[in-house]
């Protein structure tokens, strides 16, 4: 009875000294990590979550999948920065030397880097696709960097998201901000769509930033009733969208430049055998008189004003497929 006691303690103790010796070998197996082998180590010790603008959100994002072997580390975008790990110009300073790489910053102590080395930082991984047309696109060339619209550090990007993708881009684009504001608009505010729809804003092949070759191809993207082609067809409309309708937002739905029927008259002016339109002389009105004679533009008002719109008879504008549709009324 003795010996079984024995042997039961001895392998208790032996147990307890592999899980002890287990212990103090992890614990200097973490005192002899160095940081190269985990250097975002190196930047959480002092950029935690109790820092006014959160930094460790990253871990939520894309940027701080660790298990993923193409995850960058802190210093693979802010550069090795060792003049601002180590603290600088002595002990006591008050601020420290700003890391290599800084992006989008305009505080004295943090100056920022030309446009060109910031967006090289985010190329060096992001390369083709959409991103294929960025020299020399209208962004490019005007200094936009990718952290001007892109935050890095936040769980969700805004501009990646529909409903608050608008408020990124309107910062810059004020007028198209207003625009939208108007009667008729596409339902951004809606967030049923957002500006990258139609632009592609790291650059394309086509006009405006358009996310297709040509602004037709654009709108027909969705409007695909409008795409033809057409027995008939409309020479503006197969130019393009734009000469009749504007596409952030118009006081005249739906998104035309102005009503009918004087968007019509923009260029046709001489139909129906009658002078252009004017606001005298309409049903019901007074004369325009001078000096007793009745002028051009005091004869009786035309035709089509009496419905106010040509659009009542001439009702498919865009094309008609009908063979006696050349005058789109059918």
């Amino acid at each position: 009875m003795k010996r079984v006691i024995h042997r039961i303690c001895a392998v208790a103790v032996a147990a307890l000294g592999m899980t002890l010796g287990s212990a103090v070998f992890a614990a200097d197996l973490s005192k002899t990590v160095s940081p190269k082998e985990h250097p975002d180590a190196v930047c959480t010790k002092c950029h935690d979550e109790s820092e006014a603008k959160p930094l460790l959100s990253i871990y939520q994002t894309k940027h701080g999948v660790r298990a993923d072997a193409r995850t960058p580390s802190c210093q693979s975008c802010h550069g090795r920065s060792e003049q601002h790990v180590s603290g600088g110009k002595g002990v006591g300073e008050a601020s420290r030397p700003t890391p290599d790489i800084v992006f989008k910053t305009k505080s004295a102590l943090n100056p920022t880097l030309d446009a060109a080395t910031q967006v090289e930082v985010c190329i060096g991984c992001h390369k083709g696709g959409q991103r294929m047309h960025w020299e020399g696109s209208q962004h490019s060339s005007r200094d936009v960097v990718c952290a001007s619209c892109h935050s890095v550090h936040v769980k969700a990007d805004p501009v990646l998201n529909k409903s608050s993708q608008q408020e990124v881009c309107f910062s810059c684009h004020k007028t198209e901000r207003a625009q939208t504001h108007r009667l008729s608009t596409h339902p951004l505010a809606a967030g049923k769509m957002g500006c990258s729809d139609c632009h592609n804003p790291h650059g394309t092949t086509g006009p405006k930033l358009l996310s297709k070759g040509s602004v037709n191809e654009t709108c027909q993207s969705c409007h695909a009733e409008q795409r033809g082609p057409f027995l008939w067809e409309h020479e503006p409309v197969t130019e393009a969208c734009t000469n009749c309708h504007t596409p952030h937002g118009s006081n005249n739905a739906p998104l035309l430049k102005a009503r009918a029927p004087w968007l019509c008259q923009s260029c046709h002016s001489g139909d129906h055998a009658a002078q252009v339109n004017s606001g005298a002389n309409l049903q019901g009105g007074a004369l325009t008189m001078a000096n007793g004679n009745q002028l051009l533009a005091g004869a009786a008002a035309r035709a089509q004003m009496g419905g106010r719109a040509c659009l009542n008879c001439h009702m498919v504008v865009h094309g008609s497929n009908h063979p006696a549709g050349s005058k789109f009324q059918r």
